[in-house]
C-alpha cells in the first residue's frame, strides 16, 4: 500500500512551497490540501502565466490529476468561486479535477465581521489576521457550531445558515461592532450554488482508497511550522495544525500512512545560515532564494555527533521534531 508524501513550510509561511510543489506534482496522481483557508496562497508559473491559489490544491495544472481539498481546510465560498472562475478562464476545467470534502467547514460573512470584531476589541494587543474569518471559522468547528460543506446537500441548509447567523449576529452585538453584510451576503449565496458543481465526497474514504490502489498521493500545506495552532509562535500562529501530524486529521489517514516528509526553508529568511544549512542537510537544493529541505532523523544525529550545533540551530531542531 502506498503512503502519503508531504509538503510543508518550515517557518512562518511564504518559504516557496508553491515552485516546489509544481515541480513535484507530476510524480503524484492526487494532490490534497490538508489545513487553512485563504491566506496568501502559493503564487506558481504555468506556460508563462502567474496564478496564486489559495484554497485550490497546486495540482490543478497537471492534467489528469485528482485535486481535494481535504476535511481539515476552511471554504470561503466567494473567495472559492473568483479563484476558481479565474482558473477557468485560463482553460483549467475545475470541475473535471477537484473534489471537495463533505466535513470542510464552510467561511461565513458573519465570521469576516467576527474576525474584525475581535481584532478591534483587542486594541494594541490585536494578533494581525488575514480579516478573512478563518480563525472564528476554526473556532466553531471545535465549538461544534460549525457549517460544513456537506451541509450545502441538507434540505436545512438555509435553517442552518440562519441558526449560526443568528449566533454570530448576538457576539457581534456584545462586541458593539457595527457592519453591514448585506452585498456580502448576496455574494455568498450566488458563491454557494457555484460551489455544488464540484464532486462534493467522502474525502477520507477517497483517500485511503488511493492508497490502497497504490496511487500516488501528495498532502500540500499551507503556512509554515513555527505558524502551528499548538507549536508556533503562540498567539501569533494560525489557526489550525501546519506540522506533519496536520495530515492525519486533515486527510483522515493514519499515523503509519505517512511517507516522505518534504519541508521548505526559505534561504532570504536566514541568509547568514543558508549556505551552512546546504552543507549540512542532505538533499538540499537552493537558488539563491529558497532552500528545499528533506527533513531526516539522521540530519540531527549527524550534527549531534560531529558536535555543530551550529550547522542545525534550535529553530530547525524545531522543525525536525514535529515533522518527523
Amino acid at each position: 500500500m502506498k503512503k502519503v508524501d508531504v509538503i510543508l513550510g518550515l517557518q512562518w509561511g511564504d518559504e516557496g512551497k508553491g515552485k516546489v510543489v509544481d515541480v513535484l506534482t507530476p510524480r503524484y496522481e492526487v494532490v490534497a490540501r490538508f489545513q487553512g483557508g485563504p491566506n496568501a496562497g502559493h503564487t506558481l508559473e504555468f506556460n508563462g502565466e502567474k496564478y496564486v491559489l489559495r484554497s485550490i490544491p497546486s495540482g490543478i495544472f497537471q492534467g489528469g490529476k485528482t485535486n481535494i481539498i481535504g476535511n481539515g481546510v476552511v471554504i470561503d465560498a466567494v473567495l472559492f468561486r473568483e479563484e476558481a472562475e479565474a482558473l477557468a478562464a485560463s482553460g483549467h476545467d475545475l470541475t473535471k479535477q477537484l473534489c471537495i470534502s463533505k466535513k470542510a467547514h464552510l467561511i461565513l460573512p458573519t465570521h469576516r465581521m467576527l474576525d474584525a470584531a475581535y481584532e478591534a476589541a483587542k486594541g494594541s494587543a490585536k494578533i494581525g489576521t488575514t480579516g478573512k474569518g478563518i480563525g472564528p471559522t476554526y473556532t466553531d468547528k471545535v465549538s461544534r457550531n460549525g457549517m460544513r460543506v456537506g451541509d450545502l446537500l441538507s434540505p436545512d441548509f438555509e435553517s442552518i445558515y440562519a441558526a449560526a447567523k443568528a449566533r454570530h449576529e448576538k457576539i457581534l452585538k456584545s462586541l458593539d461592532y457595527q457592519y453591514d453584510i448585506a452585498e456580502l451576503e448576496k455574494q455568498w449565496f450566488e458563491a454557494v450554488k457555484y460551489l455544488r458543481r464540484f464532486h462534493i465526497i467522502d474525502s477520507e474514504y477517497f483517500v485511503n482508497d488511493c492508497l490502497s490502489q497504490d496511487k500516488s498521493v501528495l498532502a500540500e500545506g499551507a503556512q509554515g511550522t513555527l505558524l502551528d495552532v499548538d507549536f508556533g509562535s503562540y498567539p501569533f500562529v494560525t489557526s489550525s495544525n501546519t506540522v506533519c501530524a496536520g495530515v492525519c486529521t486533515g486527510l483522515g489517514v493514519a499515523p503509519n500512512r505517512i511517507g516522505e516528509v518534504f519541508g521548505i526553508f526559505n534561504g532570504e529568511r536566514c541568509a547568514q545560515r543558508a549556505k551552512r544549512l546546504q552543507k549540512c542537510v542532505h538533499g538540499a537544493v537552493a537558488d539563491g532564494k529558497f532552500c528545499v529541505v528533506i527533513i531526516l532523523p539522521a540530519v540531527i544525529a549527524a550534527a549531534e555527533t560531529q558536535r555543530r550545533p551550529i550547522l542545525l540551530p534550535a529553530q530547525h531542531r524545531h522543525f525536525c521534531r514535529f515533522n518527523g
